[in-house]
């Protein structure tokens, strides 16, 4: 029987992005279905959470990115544009965010077609590898949708067609996200339990083949 697992996910988050390639090669080995479900980051989230959190946070999760990038072997680099538009002196986050909604609402678009995994990887890569700069410009993000068997254009116009039928589903993930017991990402959650980060996957499947797990 196939088991399912969702993963919780912001394309703001860098492990979040490290955490791609080794659900891919779940996938890829074990009898196993990833429901990416797209989420917020937490400057969205939660308002003012940089400004509460230790100065150290950021630096932090800079410092332990690239390294976890180097040993894994990760093409990386932090994006360019930021997805989140944030004055990174005084840690404001701006009232209008053009990127990071553009970017959620498509990857709720793809889950609604049950292919959220495959769209967010292909986009990832661009905001992450480090191979573009300005990835926001041109056709990046278009040829990286159809790498995927999307067509970004007529995602766009879908949700600017009916944007709020996107945003119930990104509040929908965010309900199940916090529901599950953790508020980070990425975040796994099999059977309720969650397991957060993409440290922690070989744990995950420790405990899917405990229920069952199977390879291909």
């Amino acid at each position: 029987m196939t088991l399912s697992v969702d993963l919780f996910f912001s394309f703001r988050s860098p492990f979040s992005y490290l955490a791609l390639p080794k659900t891919l090669k779940l996938v890829k080995e074990y009898d196993l279905a990833v429901n990416l479900r797209p989420v917020y980051p937490l400057a969205v989230r939660v308002p003012g959470f940089f400004k509460k959190a230790n100065p150290q946070f950021a630096r932090y999760v800079v410092l332990d990115s690239r390294r976890v990038a180097e040993h894994e072997g990760i093409a990386f680099r932090f994006p360019r544009p930021d997805p989140i538009v944030q004055d990174m002196t005084t840690l404001d986050v701006a009232a209008e965010q053009p990127y990071i909604h553009r970017l959620t609402r498509l990857g709720a678009l793809a889950q609604l077609e049950g292919r959220s995994l495959a769209f967010t990887d292909a986009i990832a890569r661009v905001l992450w590898d480090g191979s573009v700069a300005g990835w926001n410009e041109g056709d990046h993000l278009a040829r990286a949708a159809e790498a995927a068997g999307f067509g970004l254009a007529a995602m766009d116009a879908a949700i600017s067609a009916d944007p709020d039928r996107y945003e119930q589903v990104i509040a929908e993930n965010e309900k199940h996200h916090a529901a599950s017991g953790h508020w980070g990402v990425p975040t796994f959650v099999f059977e309720n339990e969650p397991f957060f980060g993409q440290d922690r996957i070989d744990l995950l499947v420790w405990r899917m083949q405990s229920k069952g797990l199977t390879k291909r």
